[in-house]
């Protein structure tokens, strides 16, 4: 299990992003940095790469994109006011974004979430794992209201040959790829919930990624880990 961090901050650094988009490598590249930089000192930084769709139209149909997280980046331009959707675009903690590839804003950002308290602590288990799923029981102290549980499945270590569009004739290497990814609302304070797992999972490059987010304004109140190599 887990243990939920009470005297220090985290962050949760989203990137949305796309195979087909020749700006996001050095935005991905960022993102490996940072995670792997954050394990290195043991804070909590908690790297996400969703792929989003728009792009697959474009001459390279991204393996990794999903309407779902296209529809979520949807959910940030609204709440955060965005004209439009861009790749690539880094969230941290659910209320400030920017050009993903930016060091300065991205260090700026996770520096301040990094010295701000949680709001609540979450810790995650694994129940059960097998036949293309992961189970996990999670336990939310003192959840705001009207809050979700978003629980990703992230990969490291994934390799693309692209062979059209923006990116033609690259061998991508990409880390924290969510391979899965589900929101339930928090009615109570611990439960169980369940991520699809793909075929080719290798499960000691995985992990599994909880935050708890407020339902309006996005604001995420407390995250945990669980890698699933250790489960």
């Amino acid at each position: 299990m887990t243990d939920p961090a009470t005297d220090g901050g985290f962050a949760v650094v989203e990137l949305f992003t796309s195979q087909g988009c020749n700006s996001c490598p050095p935005a991905e590249e960022l993102l490996t940095e940072i995670e792997r930089d954050a394990r290195q000192r043991g804070q909590a930084v908690f790297g996400l790469g969703f792929h989003v769709d728009y792009w697959d139209d474009l001459g390279w149909p991204d393996q990794f994109a999903d309407a779902a997280y296209t529809a979520r980046q949807e959910a940030y331009a609204r709440a955060l006011g965005t004209r439009g959707l861009y790749t690539p675009q880094m969230v941290v903690n659910g209320s400030v974004e920017f050009v993903g590839s930016d060091r300065r804003r991205a260090a700026g950002a996770i520096a301040s979430a990094l010295a701000s308290p949680p709001a609540t602590s979450l810790a995650l288990s694994v129940a059960e794992r097998g036949g293309q799923r992961v189970v996990l029981d999670y336990r939310v102290e003192r959840p705001p209201e009207r809050t979700v549980l978003n629980v990703a499945l992230v990969q490291r270590g994934l390799e693309s040959e692209i062979a059209r569009g923006e990116n033609a004739g690259r061998t991508l290497r990409q880390d924290n790829v969510v391979r899965a990814f589900v929101s339930v609302g928090l009615d109570a304070e611990q439960g169980r919930v369940e991520l699809a797992t793909p075929s080719d999972l290798d499960p000691g490059g995985a992990a599994v990624v909880g935050y708890v987010q407020e339902d309006g304004h996005r604001s995420v109140v407390g995250a945990s880990i669980v890698e699933l190599s250790d489960a």
